[in-house]
């Protein structure tokens, strides 16, 4: 969720070939820190071993910890829109050598959501994606430079899905990604590195958003009330006369239910039962009189265009 810019460099106290400096990396960790977050910052060699030379740390310039093999430093990230250069300087036996590297953190939100999952009016929780459903990631930046806050509209993107780079969705202004969950995948990692058109600022976040089984809810449809969203019904429901229940489809595709793409296939006691009316969520029920006992109520829901968002549900009808 953050911003980090290196620059890699060499100056040289005494003589140092080119092979010193490019045998030597230095690491931060974490690679995008947080303001006022704690970072670790290593060096390390497969040429030279480090653990025998001396190695002095700066920050901004001023000397804060030195000693034989020291090849790490810890440090506090700057506040968001400033920044902190890190030097470690190193006496190998053909020179000293300079590596730097500059922090300069920001933050950076992902939110997203299901475009075609379908909730119930006052639904409070979120619409989940299903197999097949199309999901909507948009990133927020906050990019503190010299002049100011920069827009994130005139940034540059790097989307990757599941750690794969999305070159059609990446780009300047591009700070959405759209994708369609794939029904082998329980999850999908999406992640995106954002960047000013100077390439000076850049930070980077990530975010795992799982998927979700479709389910069926049922309601009962009072004829004064309307429909009682404040509880569904359990896995029994009795009726004393006339009732309507009302079935509502969590998390199906698409939002709008009415779509001719669902099949809606309603039984009793595993009979057909045919609904003349345009609403096919809104069952009608009616016990005859002096019977009493339970039938059982079945809605199975098919998505012609995604076959694997069919969900069925059963409910005991006492009378």
């Amino acid at each position: 969720m953050l911003n980090l810019i290196i620059a890699l460099g060499m100056i040289s106290i005494s003589r140092a070939n080119a092979a010193s400096e490019s045998s030597i990396f230095i690491n931060l960790a974490p690679p995008y820190p947080a303001p006022y977050e704690n970072v670790s910052v290593a060096l390390n060699s497969y040429t030279y071993s480090l653990d025998s030379v001396l190695i002095s740390w700066s920050e901004n310039g001023k000397v804060i910890a030195s000693g034989t093999g020291k090849k790490s430093f810890s440090a506090t990230a700057p506040a968001a829109g400033s920044g902190m250069e890190i030097t470690a300087t190193i006496y190998l036996s053909d020179g000293a050598v300079e590596k730097i590297i500059t922090i300069r953190p920001s933050v950076m939100e992902l939110l997203w959501q299901a475009n075609d999952s379908h909730v119930p009016p006052f639904y409070r929780g979120k619409a989940l994606p299903t197999a097949d459903s199309e999901v909507k990631v948009v990133a927020m930046p906050e990019i503190r430079t010299s002049n100011g806050l920069t827009d994130p509209n005139n940034m540059t993107y790097a989307w990757k899905k599941d750690y794969t780079n999305n070159v059609d969705g990446s780009g300047y202004g591009k700070n959405f990604f759209l994708y369609v969950n794939d029904y082998l995948e329980d999850s999908n990692t999406i992640s995106v590195t954002a960047s000013t058109t100077d390439q000076q600022y850049s930070n980077r976040a990530s975010i795992d958003i799982g998927t979700a089984e479709p389910k069926i809810l049922f309601y009962k449809n009072d004829s004064a009330l309307g429909t009682l969203w404040d509880m569904a019904l359990g896995d029994t429901h009795k009726i004393e006369g006339p009732e309507v229940l009302r079935a509502v489809p969590y998390f199906i595709s698409p939002e709008e239910i009415r779509t001719p793409s669902l099949i809606w296939n309603w039984s009793i006691n595993d009979s057909p039962v045919i609904l003349p009316s345009l609403q096919k969520n809104l069952m009608p029920l009616k016990a005859e009189e002096s019977r009493h006992g339970t039938s059982k109520l079945r809605l199975n829901i098919e998505n012609q265009d995604k076959i694997f968002q069919t969900v069925d549900k059963e409910i005991n009808i006492e009378f």
